[in-house]
């Protein structure tokens, strides 16, 4: 790879965050539940997650998502967050990442303001809600009006890889103006393609699945099944994050 890309890593915990920090990512996303596509963190998870980076260097930019499902949030869900934006900025975060739709499928500017001023001029990311809004470009139009720093994109698609030509046409309407991050299923075997699109980063999670051993008696407890609440765990893996950077220098 010739064209420097920043990386972003999606973590949960400051475990996350620490082998961001190894492998010399620029940024984590910082949330929770990344299996529901992430969640607003707790304010412990924010607090030891900014100290640990402030350890080993990456920018915590954290998500700002409410609740789980669509974009259209209500006014209490709009004030939560907001209030949500103002506590990671004050904890010391370096940016939030947001997003919220109106019923027409674009950008609820309104809200939008409300999530930006409260983060007080610190970096906004506009998430993945570009992908599911009517007109991504011209979403990604209104972003960069008011003011935000970058979008998290696939394209439009499920996986940032089979999103390449819209990836395209947003880079092209960003015109430098604000930044392009790729994300959706990044993995080393598409970020070559990815990279030649022009976006500036590329944001990925390299997650694995810890389970436990389902029905199965631990010290004399029964761990139960998925089906009772204790099934698998996701954690970002070094060697996944490691083997990202290696294919962006190969």
């Amino acid at each position: 790879m010739t064209r420097p890309v920043a990386l972003e890593i999606a973590v949960q915990d400051p475990t996350g965050v620490r082998i961001a920090g190894a492998v010399g990512a620029a940024r984590v996303e910082l949330a929770q539940a990344l299996a529901l596509g992430g969640l607003t963190p707790s304010p412990a998870t924010l607090e030891l997650s900014i100290d640990a980076a402030r350890a080993v260097g990456p920018e915590v930019h954290v998500l700002v998502r409410p609740r789980p499902g669509g974009f259209v949030y209500s006014a209490d869900e709009i004030a939560v967050a907001e209030n949500d934006v103002r506590r990671a900025i004050a904890a010391g975060a370096d940016g939030v990442v947001i997003g919220a739709l109106g019923a027409d499928g674009l950008l609820d500017i309104p809200a939008m303001r409300r999530l930006r001023d409260a983060a007080g001029g610190a970096s906004v990311t506009l998430h993945r809600a570009i992908d599911v809004s009517v007109d991504p470009v011209a979403t990604l139009a209104t972003a960069r009006s008011l003011g935000l720093r970058r979008v998290l994109t696939s394209g439009g698609a499920s996986t940032a890889i089979d999103g390449v030509d819209t990836l395209r046409a947003l880079v092209a309407e960003a015109a430098g103006e604000i930044e392009i991050m790729a994300g959706s299923g990044v993995d080393a075997a598409s970020v070559r393609a990815l990279v030649e699109t022009g976006v500036d980063a590329l944001h990925f999670s390299a997650k694995r699945t810890v389970r436990e051993d389902d029905g199965q008696a631990r010290d004399g407890v029964r761990m139960g099944s998925a089906s009772d609440g204790v099934g698998g765990y996701e954690v970002t893996d070094l060697e996944i994050a490691q083997g990202m950077v290696d294919a962006l220098v190969q």
